[in-house]
């Protein structure tokens, strides 16, 4: 009967039907059977293959018996499959029902009954799309077979390994990978190496391992480096004569002091009416890198530099982004600049974005430029002070008009040759940072403004922009009851300067506390991620209603993606076409996050490597995060994180309370609260996993 009930909805997926047409259309008659009908359409509602769309009145829903999506495999074997046609219902998979779908394939899924006060279920019964699949972890090779064991988030079961699938891996060796079978009745998957990354807990084995773990590039390939090594790095002087020349004015670098790609360089200039003149110079690298070319299709694929612990893995070749491009002292160097007539009081009087030919006089670093500002002593020393003088202003003309003033402290590490952790030092963003940081975010704005606001009766032009949308009420309610606790009242809800100035007095009030740090990453955690779009929405964090990246072409595709733009509109040419540049925009998103995990993962790599020799030692620390398997502890001395596992919470039986940030006692109501002030002993330090845990004390 239900099978027959509903095939009538599935032949007629648009009709809206009662029980008693269901019952006409089966030709029952006998009110038993149409009273048996009635409850069978609130089964099949309730189990969401039909939706009531009126009291008593019912159609077919978009999630039928079977279902396409995307299948997410997790190493603790609760699998789960996400929808097409319903993204919002989550359907869990069971192990022994996945079919040996890999993490991201495209599946179809048979959905089964929906028990009451469950979670719906299902099984998949086609792989429709498999992603070429490469794993990495550590080889383990006795007689006759071979093993990689695997730490992966998405893999319960290590690879089994063919001997003449080995290609000269050795045991405990680091490889990557590729899955290229999985029997219906194997309990493991069959690999082949792909590659052998060097012997495991080595420093550079364990950063390919990052990198290939992530699906990121750890080795350039011949075809590019040939291509870069073919251009040439001196200037044809046709290409200097339709520049705008600034060889002759002061021109300077600030960048950190390992920096090797200066991509951008300010001069500085007295004009004759008392006003300054300002050039946020940029390298010209789509000069060089030509659309469509082996360097552009490797940089686009990269989308961005990756910056780990202890390398860079720059997103083009290192011939044009440490030599070719990057603006070095005393070298003539071709740019895209955006040129500024600023007042004493920082207003911008006038702009233009043109090509020019600088020659920078000097290379800063940002130690270097901060001592001049202190001391008022040193080279360049009137134009920094004064440069200093206007991004203070510029800086609080931000903040006055609603910009969010996160004001975090990096962790960094100080290494010896072989990559191990010697200290750990935090990075604080001082004035000579603050300094290059509002001139770059001028000149992005004032690029973006220069496409995104035409003249009337001029029609707007596809751009990349970056985004950065208004943060979700619920998400603004919880952070509201989460400070509560802390003695800080918040306003939630109102307009966008509200809110902003609302963020803004509560971190002006944790400035010098203890809670600081947590309540800011409480605070980032609340707001959206920034994004690249051709759907300009404005940027809510630095409160601008236009906003680019321009200023880093070296290391962001997008800014490459916004110089070839400008010098399109600049000449006067037609929009591109919206669908590609929004497809790369998201491309290259995706490629800022999965880096940003790959930089957090080395960090979280040499944390761990720092702390392996402190086994035993009892550190202060604070609860940073609560989560439904454990506590996580930040030490106060070195911001290393590690983990107390729910397990060894004793006492009492614990239960995560997701809102509150907290793990209650069932019995005792003992919490364990997110800021909570801990202390701890380092119980273990396991390498592979990236993982360090704590006991409490």
């Amino acid at each position: 009967m239900q099978r027959a009930v509903l095939s009538i909805f599935q032949n007629s997926p648009k009709a809206v039907l009662n029980y008693k047409q269901v019952s006409k259309l089966l030709g029952l008659r006998d009110i038993m059977q149409q009273r048996q009908v009635v409850e069978l359409l609130r089964m099949l509602s309730a189990e969401h293959f039909i939706t009531e769309v009126d009291p008593g009145r019912y159609r077919f829903s978009n999630i039928g018996t079977t279902a396409v999506g995307t299948f997410s495999r997790r190493s603790n074997g609760k699998n789960f499959f996400v929808a097409e046609e319903n993204p919002d219902t989550i359907i869990e998979i069971s192990e022994r029902n996945s079919g040996h779908a890999m993490d991201g394939d495209r599946v179809k899924v048979q959905l089964f009954a929906k028990r009451r006060g469950e979670k719906p279920e299902g099984e998949v019964i086609e792989i429709l799309e498999s992603k070429e699949r490469t794993i990495v972890g550590k080889l383990q090779v006795v007689n006759g077979y071979a093993f990689l064991i695997t730490e992966n988030k998405t893999l319960s079961n290590d690879i089994f390994i063919p001997k003449d699938r080995l290609n000269g891996g050795k045991n405990n060796d680091k490889a990557v990978v590729k899955i290229i079978d999985w029997p219906e009745d194997a309990k493991n998957p069959i690999g082949e190496v792909i590659d052998v990354l060097g012997i495991s807990g080595q420093n550079n084995a364990e950063m390919h391992a990052i990198l290939a773990e992530f699906g990121l590039p750890y080795k350039y390939p011949e075809s590019v480096e040939r291509a870069a090594n073919k251009i040439p790095e001196t200037i044809k002087e046709e290409d200097i004569s339709s520049r705008e020349d600034f060889r002759e004015v002061l021109t300077f670098t600030i960048d950190p002091k390992d920096a090797k790609d200066f991509d951008d360089a300010l001069s500085f200039r007295k004009l004759g009416n008392g006003n300054w003149e300002v050039g946020v110079h940029i390298a010209d690298v789509t000069h060089y890198v030509k659309p469509e070319g082996v360097i552009d299709r490797e940089a686009q694929s990269r989308a961005t530099s990756v910056y780990l612990v202890d390398r860079t893995i720059p997103m083009l070749p290192e011939r044009l982004c440490n030599q070719i491009c990057s603006l070095r002292p005393n070298e003539e160097k071709l740019c895209f600049s955006v040129i500024f007539e600023l007042d004493e009081s920082a207003e911008v009087l006038n702009s233009r974005i043109c090509r020019t030919v600088i020659k920078s006089n000097r290379r800063f670093t940002y130690e270097e430029a901060q001592e001049v500002i202190e001391t008022g002593e040193g080279d360049c020393r009137e134009a920094i002070l004064k440069l200093d003088s206007l991004a203070k202003k510029l800086r609080q003309k931000r903040f006055k008009n609603g910009a969010i003033n996160f004001d975090r402290v990096e962790v960094k590490f100080e290494i010896d040759e072989q990559g191990h952790p010697l200290r750990v030092y935090f990075k604080e963003s001082k004035d000579a940072n603050k300094l290059i940081e509002e001139f770059m975010l001028l000149a992005n704005r004032t690029v973006a403004e220069f496409v995104g606001c035409p003249p009337k009766g001029q029609t707007k032009k596809t751009f990349v922009y970056r985004i950065h949308e208004l943060p979700e009420p619920e998400k603004m309610a919880n952070l509201a009851t989460f400070i509560r606790r802390f003695g800080y009242r918040f306003k939630a809800e109102g307009t966008k300067s509200e809110l902003s100035k609302s963020i803004n007095t509560l971190l002006d009030n944790v400035r010098g506390k203890p809670e600081k740090n947590l309540i800011e990453t409480v605070a980032i955690r609340a707001m959206q991620k920034a994004k690249y779009s051709t759907d300009n929405v404005g940027h809510y964090g630095l409160a601008f209603d236009y906003y680019t990246h321009f200023t880093s072409p070296i290391r962001r595709y997008p800014d490459m993606m916004v110089h070839r733009l400008l010098e399109r509109y600049l000449a006067g040419g037609r929009s591109v076409m919206k669908k590609k540049y929004e497809d790369l925009c998201k491309h290259c998103s995706d490629m800022e996050q999965v880096a940003a995990n790959a930089e957090r993962a080395s960090v979280k790599y040499k944390q761990v490597e720092f702390m392996s020799d402190k086994l035993g030692q009892v550190f202060d620390g604070v609860i940073s995060g609560v989560t439904e398997w454990g506590i996580y502890v930040e030490l106060n001395e070195n911001k290393c994180e590690g983990m107390v596992p729910i397990r060894d919470l004793e006492g009492d039986y614990y239960e995560f309370d997701e809102k509150n940030y907290c793990l209650v006692g069932q019995r005792t109501r003992k919490r364990y609260q997110l800021g909570d002030s801990i202390t701890v002993r380092v119980a273990q330090a396991n390498l592979e996993r990236k993982q360090l845990d704590f006991q409490l004390v």
